[in-house]
């Protein structure tokens, strides 16, 4: 079973490559764009915290940093995310090469994600 361990976080930017350009002038992030997806990668300086800047949408709307944390079955959590009178927002998807994820709102309305990588 996971740890339900916070495994990315996402801070939507009007322009992902000038946010990267900031959070590493300001904090020393890696930075890596990926401009084909509108989107771009971050690492800590300690290499154990990840995320991304996608760009800002309708559904990254600025303002909601998005939290994701490791689920084991995505679709089972989700199941009970209903159960528990939360609302899934985004069914489980794969990310090419990369993993799984899931979006929910909770009852109170803050919205999480989950996410299962291919080598968890």
């Amino acid at each position: 079973m996971s740890k339900r361990n916070v495994v990315h976080i996402e801070i939507p930017a009007s322009s992902p490559e000038a946010a990267g350009r900031f959070y590493q002038a300001l904090f020393g992030w890696k930075i890596e764009p990926m401009p084909e997806m509108k989107y771009t990668m971050w690492e800590a300086g300690d290499g154990d915290n990840y995320g991304g800047f996608p760009e800002v949408s309708e559904e990254n709307p600025a303002g909601r940093v998005l939290v994701y944390i490791a689920s084991d079955d995505i679709e089972e959590d989700l199941e009970k995310v209903v159960e528990l009178g939360g609302k899934v927002l985004h069914e489980k998807a794969e990310i090419p090469g990369t993993g799984w994820y899931g979006i929910f709102e909770d009852p109170t309305g803050n919205v999480l994600g989950l996410y299962t990588g291919m080598k968890s």
